[in-house]
């Protein structure tokens, strides 16, 4: 069997736009690296709390480690390649892998005795409770 490297359709740069261009540019990149796994995160605020949303597939709670420490909230873990199968050959595998770290400082308005986690079906929510102490309030000029 004859391999070709996929190449997706319009690849035609002069009607892309730019930061399209830099975007496949950069992916390209680090997806040649074999050894890094960047999750997508989501971060969203609602009145009274932070939500934050990690993208991890194929991993286990088990593997995923979230730590607080100076108000910066770090997420680490390792997704593992695992070759199990006997007999099997792979011509190609385009899923990540590898391990990662990702770390957000957080606002001063948090609760940080309130920050939960859980995790169903790949994907990590995390919420941390605003401090309403800390929270901004809007000051009437008499």
């Amino acid at each position: 069997m004859t391999l070709v490297r996929y190449n997706r359709p319009n690849k035609d740069v002069a009607s892309k736009r730019f930061s399209d261009i830099m975007d496949e540019f950069f992916n390209d990149v680090v997806s040649s690296r074999r050894d890094s796994f960047v999750p997508g995160i989501d971060i969203s605020e609602t009145e009274k709390q932070f939500q934050i949303s990690a993208e991890l597939p194929g991993m286990k709670k088990e593997d995923i480690d979230i730590s607080l420490e100076n108000g910066r909230l770090s997420i680490s873990g390792e997704r593992q390649f695992k070759n199990e199968e006997e007999g099997k050959t792979f011509h190609r595998v385009e899923t990540s892998y590898g391990s990662f770290n990702r770390s957000f400082q957080l606002p001063d308005n948090v609760d940080e005795n309130s920050i939960q986690a859980s995790y169903e079906d790949g994907l990590l929510n995390i919420s941390i409770d605003k401090n309403e102490d800390k929270v901004k309030k809007q000051i009437e000029i008499s």
